[in-house]
Parts: structure tokens; C-alpha cells; sequence
């Protein structure tokens, strides 16, 4: 069962400028982004989305899934290792370090230089305000992955500044 017309038109209007923050925040600029939320409304629109799912959850779920997509038709992803996870996690919080120690064109900047893993929880979590337990949801990965991705997020955007 999917979401009736009328109330997936209302969801994407009221989800739709928080789509096109994480959409620039995955591709690293705002026409990019604006493209990738397109191509997700659009999606939306085609597909539906099911009723017993969260609509901001599926919304940003289709959005990583068809940036995923376009990454992969470029050859340009790269997959980081998973070795020596816990050596790299930071248990200083260096989200609000780099926040208070660059500017936001500088923040916007280091994001981009993140790996992709990092980026796109980084950008739930903090600028989509998203909990951990959404962001593993709509990533379809474990809490405590979210947990240390968004630790070595934090940890490399202080060793940017």
C-alpha cells in the first residue's frame, strides 16, 4: 500500500527543502543537489512510498540510492576499509569543534573531502538532525556503524582546520 496522492504531494512540499540539503551536502553543490532531488522527487512521484514506512526515512533512503547510483555509473565510489575501525574512532566531540573553528563555506568545503560514508551520516546527523537510530534506518546499516562513521566524520573535519 502506498501513500495516496494528495498526501505524497504534501509530504515532498514539506520535506522538500530538507531533500535539498542533503542532496548538496552528498554531491557538493547546490545545482547537483538540486538535480539529485529532482531525480528523487521524481522517483517519489513514480514509485510511491509505503505506507507503513517513515516518509523522510524512504525519502533520503531513494536519495542516497540514486546518488549511489550516479556514483557508480561514473566509476568514481570508492569503498573505505573497515580495518582498524575502532583504532580511528575519536571520542572527542569534534563536531563542535569544527563548527566553532571554520566558517560555514569551510565546513561545506572539508565535507566534500570526507569519504562518502562519512559524508552522508555526517549530513543526516548533523544537518538534517536526524537521530542515530533514523540515520542507521535510512542507511540500512547497524546504529553503532552510524556511531563511528560519524565519529571519524567529526575527527577528520578537525584535522582539516
Amino acid at each position: 500500500m502506498n501513500l495516496g496522492e494528495e498526501q505524497l504531494k504534501r509530504a515532498i512540499s514539506e520535506h522538500l527543502e530538507p531533500l535539498r540539503r542533503f542532496s548538496a551536502a552528498l554531491t557538493g553543490s547546490a545545482a547537483d543537489g538540486d538535480d539529485l532531488a529532482q531525480g528523487t522527487v521524481e522517483r517519489l512521484l513514480e514509485k510511491g512510498v509505503p505506507r507503513d514506512a517513515t516518509f523522510a526515512a524512504w525519502m533520503y533512503r531513494v536519495c542516497r540510492n540514486l546518488w549511489i547510483d550516479e556514483f557508480r555509473k561514473h566509476a568514481r565510489m570508492t569503498t573505505p576499509g573497515q580495518e582498524g575501525l575502532e583504532r580511528r574512532m575519536d571520542h572527542h566531540d569534534g563536531e563542535r569543534a569544527a563548527m566553532t573553528m571554520m566558517r560555514m563555506g569551510e565546513v561545506g568545503a572539508a565535507m566534500q573531502r570526507l569519504e562518502i560514508d562519512q559524508r552522508e551520516v555526517l549530513a543526516l546527523v548533523a544537518i538534517e538532525e536526524c537521530s542515530y537510530r533514523e540515520a542507521a534506518e535510512i542507511l540500512d546499516i547497524p546504529i553503532g556503524t552510524v556511531m563511528s562513521r560519524l565519529a571519524r566524520a567529526r575527527k577528520r573535519l578537525v584535522e582539516m582546520t
